[in-house]
């Protein structure tokens, strides 16, 4: 049981990991979206 138990505690943290990673990577790559335009010409399309 306490083999049991020491596996659903390690997947419930991989998983939190997992989670905590891709939640880091998209805030990552919305703020390289945010500052990759400087120095370009404005859209002017708006």
């Amino acid at each position: 049981m306490k083999k049991l138990l020491a596996l659903a505690a390690a997947a419930a943290g991989a998983a939190w990991v997992y989670q905590r990673s891709r939640a880091d990577r998209a805030e990552a790559d919305l703020w390289a979206e945010a500052t990759d335009s400087l120095g370009q010409e404005p859209d002017r399309r708006r």
